[in-house]
């Protein structure tokens, strides 16, 4: 009779701490029955530009699709974007307004670059997307008249871009900050090309994908082939939950001695 009420109790306080789980962490992936992985990034404003977004990143083999919806953008004018970060460990996360080291109010990408590292993939509208497609704005896609830009594109990348796809990021460029509509050189020249304005170099927006953990090291890879990536990517918030769970699982030790967090994906 003891086992059964210490069950029940064990069941009762479990179950509104997995819903607590659930609601609070959001899925980095979610897969599909081909086995392709699919990850959303939430595109945030930088320069106080108004501009945001939604990147989708879905990784089939060492394929990569990547849809972009933004909005807030300078209307009519090319905008570079790239896939941001390090395969290799480095920490690397999107910038905020402290970047701006020599607080003219702007912070370019040679100030963000620290942040959210060097260019890993160029968002090209065709031919190459390699780091040296970064200015190729004529390749770039352009903002439509209300300031919207879609983008769509199937790129052949390497199987460690693959693997730690989790661990980059998408960044847009071009601002407008005296607002006449139009990329000028009001403050003043790219660092990164004399012949191109700051404006239509320095970020716009910047994200990260949903659930990795900011400010921690980068970890592991994505599964890509076997298994399951439904559930949670991010360390610090499954940590949080699994915390929970082996609260309640204490309370119903005296009726199971097993001390497992949430089932989450095994690498």
């Amino acid at each position: 009779m003891i086992a059964q009420r210490t069950a029940r109790l064990t069941t009762l306080v479990a179950i509104p701490a997995a819903l607590a789980l659930s609601a609070a962490v959001p899925a980095a992936a979610h897969a599909d029955g081909s086995g392709a992985h699919t990850y959303q990034v939430d595109l945030k404003q930088l320069n106080q530009s108004g501009a945001h977004g939604t990147a989708m990143l879905t990784v089939d083999g060492t394929k990569l699709t990547v849809k972009i919806t933004a909005s807030g953008l300078v209307p009519g004018q090319p905008h570079a974007q790239h896939i941001h970060g390090s395969t290799d460990g480095h920490d690397f996360h999107c910038p905020d307004a402290g970047a701006d080291k020599n607080h003219d109010g702007i912070v370019t990408t040679a100030e963000g670059m620290p942040d959210y590292g060097d260019i890993n993939i160029s968002l090209t509208t065709k031919g190459d997307t390699s780091k040296a497609s970064g200015l190729a704005v004529d390749r770039m896609p352009v903002a439509e008249k209300d300031g919207t830009l879609s983008y769509e594109r199937t790129i052949a990348v390497s199987q460690t871009v693959a693997d730690h796809i989790k661990d980059l990021h998408v960044v847009q460029h071009g601002i407008d900050p005296n607002g006449d509509g139009k990329y000028d050189f009001g403050k003043g020249k790219s660092e990164l090309d004399p012949k191109l304005p700051q404006e239509a170099t320095a970020p716009t927006d910047c994200g990260m994908v949903m659930g990795a953990a900011v400010g921690s090291m980068p970890v592991g890879g994505v599964e890509t082939g076997s298994g399951s990536t439904n559930g949670v990517e991010a360390s610090g918030l499954l940590a949080g939950g699994g915390a929970a769970l082996l609260g309640a699982a204490a309370l119903g030790a005296v009726y199971r001695r097993t001390r497992r967090p949430a089932t989450a994906e095994r690498r």
